[in-house]
């Protein structure tokens, strides 16, 4: 517990505290003024939808039958211990720890909603003639952007400076 006090890592656990919040403030905003499967076009290009997600990404296994609520909820706490370790034990690393809590606040912000409502809200819609991503939310975006940054953080290395022993 007081590893989680350091200021290093108080910083990153407010970021991830920051997209958890963040997501459940656009996803109740958007579930407050939209019916299921409603959408409102934004943009040519874009929509507000509300769509409830019992799958995963893509809506993997959405037509499951139940047991995936629970398999995801597990695989985002399993998730969240492994970020958690990997999150103290590279606090300093700016890049990568901003990487850590995007992932870790995306990843708990859909844990909540598949504990607390059984599926996970998504709103944002982007589609183009007959093209369409499909939805997603404020979560699934901070883990995206963690993703990138991992990758990026692992190709660029670790540069040692020849002049040191």
């Amino acid at each position: 517990m007081r590893d989680l006090l350091n200021p290093a890592m108080r910083k990153w656990l407010l970021v991830a505290l920051a997209v958890i919040v963040a997501d459940h403030l656009t996803k109740f905003w958007v579930s407050s003024r939209l019916d299921s499967q409603e959408a409102i076009p934004v943009l040519p290009f874009f929509s507000l939808v509300l769509v409830h997600n019992t799958g995963a990404a893509f809506s993997f296994l959405a037509d499951a039958g139940g047991w995936q609520r629970w398999f995801f909820v597990a695989v985002g706490v399993v998730a969240t211990v492994v970020i958690m370790r990997l999150l103290k034990r590279h606090a300093h690393d700016s890049r990568l720890a901003l990487a850590l809590a995007l992932v870790l606040g995306g990843a708990l912000g859909n844990v909540l909603d598949r504990v607390v409502l059984g599926h996970v809200v998504d709103f944002l819609y982007f589609h183009y003639k007959g093209f369409a991503w499909p939805a997603f939310n404020v979560a699934d975006s901070a883990i995206t952007v963690g993703a990138a940054l991992l990758i990026w953080d692992s190709l660029r290395g670790k540069h040692v400076s020849a002049n040191k022993p």
